[in-house]
């Protein structure tokens, strides 16, 4: 993004729409200024310019529901700024993850890749109580032992004529396999890049 292409209204401000980095869902809807935008940039987290209080606010600095960034985006016309976050915690004042009541139902890559992000966040915080926590406390070893076991279920599911039972195996599996990905330090984006590469290929 290049500042000096950016058009700030009369007042100084420009829209800012924030996004959460990995489902790209719409997290709230800010201004900035010259100001909060060259914050923002240095210090990775969101500075925004409130118009109702005429001042300078930084997000989560009192509720520590801070938000890194992860990209600046401008629109073709150099008027709107997209921010890509990796939230903290809620966006809105209320404590909604999102200020947007979309009322839709999330769809399956949205919903894994935010249970990825939140087994990575288990990962790095280890949070007591957790059985995430206790996965990566016992290690790769643990972790392949359950993704073997949740795999011999699935297969026995399959077997039977219980479809809910088969789709919570499913989803066990699924858990446990994100689980692996995060301890090997693979993400979804090199998943999603080798089955895309795979459509690619003749179908024997």
């Amino acid at each position: 993004m290049n500042r000096d292409d950016l058009k700030f209204d009369d007042r100084g401000l420009i829209p800012a729409i924030v996004q959460d980095a990995s489902t790209r869902e719409v997290l709230t809807l800010a201004y900035m200024n010259r100001e909060s935008l060259e914050r923002t940039i240095v210090t990775g987290e969101t500075w925004f310019w409130s118009r109702s209080r005429n001042e300078l606010w930084h997000k989560g600095e009192t509720s520590g529901n801070t938000q890194k960034v992860v990209d600046l985006v401008s629109d073709c016309d150099g008027d709107a700024i997209v921010v890509l976050v990796n939230p903290a915690g809620p966006a809105c004042h209320t404590g909604a993850r999102s200020c947007f009541d979309l009322k839709q139902t999330e769809n399956l890559g949205d919903l894994l890749a935010r249970l990825f992000t939140l087994i990575e966040s288990r990962e790095r915080d280890r949070p007591e109580g957790s059985y995430t926590t206790y996965l990566f406390d016992k290690g790769i070893d643990k972790i392949l032992k359950k993704v073997g076991e949740e795999s011999a279920e699935t297969i026995i599911a399959a077997k039977n004529e219980d479809a809910d039972q088969f789709v919570g195996e499913v989803s066990d599996l699924i858990y446990h396999l994100l689980v692996l990905l995060v301890a090997r330090g693979v993400n979804l984006d090199a998943v999603r890049d080798e089955l895309a590469k795979r459509r690619k290929e003749p179908i024997e």
